[in-house]
């Protein structure tokens, strides 16, 4: 505890010493995307802003947005030393060290409400992400996925199904006057899987090569191009009263042939892709060529409807480091030597930006939200059906894999429910209060998977252990 202690003295310090309520005081009123969520936009031009700061001194505008990764990283890397020092993942620290940062402001601090609503940084923790998962299909192999492939189409498809109908009908029993509409979406942001979560899990724990890590990330993909179906159909016929199964059709079909296409296409072109880039001595060209594929992947994915995720995960799966055994580098004495593994350069970059997102996750959980009794007996309602659901979805396997693991590892929503949410307070299916109860169900959702997955491997560990006894 006296360790504890000294960590969080020592983050308080830093941070009061880096910060003053000149800075807060100085951020700009935020502005809200298309999709209900809040980003800050500072409104102010740059003849405005120079005219503005004349005879003051110069003021840059990144100097409130390095401030805010400085809070980030020391909370991400305190909070990850806690947690590691009691043997639990380094991801739950950098959430709840989140939690703490956002809602400092209860007790009177309020230097870091900005944080939550940054622009800047909310585009940084979405490019981590998109690394995250990235490196994920990176350790990932594709014949190895496809060995697990059935189970992993099987997990996916109850796991949607089986959320789906208990969310509808918990929201049924707390709404029973609601419209069909709000039954049908709040079911719908039950359905997918932040498979963020668990990634970070099973990579903190060197797990990723299991067979019930890779069914689950498999099933993830699966998932989230599920989610965003039943996503389309329920918002068509909130906009519109009625869907068209062409319309259906076409987002299924697309999503099909994007991964297909995309693993298909990019193992035979990445070879000859990489001998060519091979060429340019340049230094960093390794990793750059690797980061250009994913990004590219990943918008390619956005711009016809799924999520930049999906696509930086095939991305991640494509590339192996054979299609870039011709790339190479000087050492110290410069001697020409082979270039290092993708993972190797991938990882230093990660470090810095995967960690943004899960603190600014646990910064915007709101605790005065959980002082509405209505809205903790919803969200407790909507907790357990999502729980359930996932751990339905672990059943369908056969009794080799551990289903526990399985279905432990697809339970937090993440990202993906926020989104989901945002969307419905946008469409103006979701009120306030339900909406408060969806993020409440998406965070503990996101925080309890840790540490009841670890507490899930640890058993299935001990089993493997009694067996070959």
């Amino acid at each position: 505890m006296k360790k504890v202690r000294k960590y969080l003295l020592t983050f308080a310090v830093i941070s009061t010493l880096i910060l003053s309520p000149a800075v807060v005081d100085a951020s700009p009123e935020p502005a809200v995307y298309d999709n209900g969520s809040a980003v800050e936009i500072d409104s102010v031009t740059a003849g405005e802003h120079e005219a503005g700061t004349e005879g003051a001194g110069h003021v840059d505008p990144v100097a409130s947005v390095l401030l805010w990764i400085i809070v980030i990283l020391l909370a991400a890397k305190i909070g990850g030393e806690i947690f590691e020092k009691f043997n639990q993942p380094a991801v739950l620290g950098e959430l709840i060290f989140g939690v703490l940062v956002g809602n400092l402001h209860l007790i009177g601090i309020t230097w870091f409400i900005p944080i939550a609503s940054d622009i800047h940084i909310d585009i940084l923790s979405r490019i981590g992400v998109i690394i995250l998962l990235f490196m994920v299909g990176l350790e990932s192999n594709i014949k190895e996925m496809m060995k697990v492939g059935v189970p992993s189409l099987l997990v996916a498809t109850v796991g949607v199904i089986a959320p789906f109908v208990l969310g509808f009908f918990v929201s049924k029993f707390f709404f029973p006057e609601a419209a069909l509409n709000v039954h049908l979406f709040i079911g719908a942001t039950l359905t997918a899987t932040s498979v963020g979560i668990t990634a970070r899990v099973f990579k903190d724990l060197g797990k990723l090569q299991l067979p019930e890590a890779k069914i689950i990330l498999g099933a993830a993909v699966i998932d989230d191009i599920m989610g965003l179906i039943v996503l389309a159909v329920v918002s068509g016929i909130i906009t519109t009263g009625a869907v068209s199964l062409i319309s259906v059709g076409a987002i299924t079909l697309k999503s099909v042939v994007f991964l297909i296409g995309s693993i298909v296409i990019g193992t035979y072109t990445a070879p000859w892709v990489g001998k060519k880039l091979a060429r340019m001595q340049v230094e960093g060209m390794k990793v750059i060529s690797a980061l250009i594929f994913a990004f590219i992947l990943a918008w390619a994915a956005n711009a016809i409807g799924l999520a930049t995720i999906v696509g930086a995960f095939a991305a991640g799966l494509i590339l192996d480091d054979v299609h870039f055994k011709l790339f190479t580098r000087k050492d110290h004495h410069g001697k020409i030597i082979p270039e290092f593994h993708i993972e190797n350069l991938i990882q230093p970059i990660a470090a810095f930006l995967v960690p943004i997102f899960f603190v600014l996750m646990g910064i915007q959980v709101k605790l005065e939200t959980f002082t509405d009794v209505k809205v903790l007996g919803v969200a407790a309602g909507l907790t357990i059906a999502a729980v359930i659901g996932k751990q339905v979805c672990g059943l369908v396997v056969n009794k080799g894999y551990s289903r526990l693991v399985i279905g432990l590892g697809m339970i937090p929503r993440g990202e993906v429910g926020l989104i989901f949410a945002a969307i419905g307070k946008s469409l103006g299916v979701v009120n306030d209060a339900t909406f408060s109860a969806i993020v409440i169900m998406v965070i503990v959702t996101t925080l309890v998977t840790p540490p009841l997955l670890k507490i899930g491997l640890d058993k299935m560990e001990k089993k493997q252990k009694i067996a070959t006894a």
